[in-house]
């Protein structure tokens, strides 16, 4: 059945990027497998909807603060793939130089202010960020994601306080697939939801399916909204699951047997798909959408596999205060 309701030209546009980050970590996991990428790779398999409905509904010069897991969250922002794949890579011309790697990848030129691998480290750094623009004068918002094992550790409370006591413009956006790291978050977590700790705080807070690329942009559209119209933190709860491990290394053998191979079909690519298929598009033009991205980020690993090694000479550039500290012979 055609589904007349639905916005084709913005869900195929949705569907490319989500494809496109996919894409990216899957040839991550490949740079990993190969030793080319040193250090863990934490893939975002099954959660692109919520880097790309979020993303979408931001201004390049917004704020975003990401996690370990943030691949998707900086493609989406608007960085550059090859840059990233050489940061990846640890290669000349990473998008940090190739010092920050996976877990810490950012550009500032599209407002990503970074990845981090501290888990809730970012939602205080997002607080400052939205501080900052406010007492500047800025209609700038912030937007920090964590997961939902980031709520279980004191950043969280501390973030959401700031923010409410000052009335800043922040979106507070927990990425909740289920499991923190190896433990199954509901295991540990006391209360409800996210959500109605931010509430208890003077926090309105909105859940969302995080698999529903469009629910995702839509929710994150209304939050953003109110936060630019001043009218102080937002919290969305977006629910989606982790389909692969913890790192691009972890069986997840910890999960039931057939957890997560359930969840394949409800991952938001098969169903951007399915919804696709239904308003009448065809089989041959999905699948070009695919093998667009899947030769853009084979490019992209081609060129950071042929690159460079960064100049030891650039070593200390940019430590703030190296002291004695002397270049590297090269």
């Amino acid at each position: 059945m055609v589904k007349t309701n639905l916005d084709v030209g913005r869900l195929s546009e949705r569907f490319r990027m989500m494809l496109r980050i996919r894409a990216f970590e899957e040839f991550a996991i490949r740079a990993a497998d190969e030793k080319l990428v040193l250090g863990a790779i934490h893939p975002s398999i099954g959660q692109e909807a919520c880097a790309t409905g979020i993303c979408a509904a931001l201004r390049k010069d917004d704020f975003l603060l990401s996690t370990h897991r943030g691949h998707g969250h900086t493609l989406a922002k608007g960085a550059d793939a090859t840059a990233m794949m050489r940061e990846l890579f640890g290669r000349e011309g990473g998008i940090c130089g190739g010092k920050g790697g996976s877990m810490h990848i950012a550009d500032f030129s599209v407002g990503m202010l970074g990845a981090n691998g501290v888990v809730a480290a970012n939602i205080n750094i997002a607080a400052g960020a939205a501080h900052a623009a406010k007492l500047m004068g800025q209609d700038k918002i912030s937007v920090c994601i964590f997961g939902d094992g980031a709520i279980n550790r004191g950043p969280f409370l501390e973030g959401l306080n700031w923010a409410a006591a000052f009335k800043l413009p922040v979106l507070f956006v927990c990425e909740d697939n289920e499991w923190a790291s190896t433990t199954r978050s509901k295991d540990v977590t006391g209360g409800d939801s996210p959500g109605k700790r931010a509430e208890a705080l003077g926090i309105a807070a909105e859940q969302v399916d995080g698999n529903d690329v469009m629910a995702v942009e839509d929710a994150t559209t209304r939050l953003v909204a109110a936060i630019r119209a001043g009218g102080g933190p937002r919290l969305l709860h977006a629910v989606t699951y982790r389909l692969l491990g913890h790192t691009s290394v972890d069986k997840a053998a910890y999960r039931p047997d057939g957890e997560a191979d359930k969840k394949w079909t409800n991952c938001p690519i098969s169903r951007a798909s399915t919804l696709l298929t239904g308003a009448g598009m065809s089989q041959t033009e999905l699948d070009s959408f695919r093998s667009n991205a899947f030769d853009e980020m084979q490019a992209a690993f081609d060129d950071a596999k042929a690159s460079p090694w960064p100049n030891t000479v650039n070593a200390y550039a940019d430590v703030q205060d190296i002291g004695a500290l002397q270049p590297l012979d090269t």
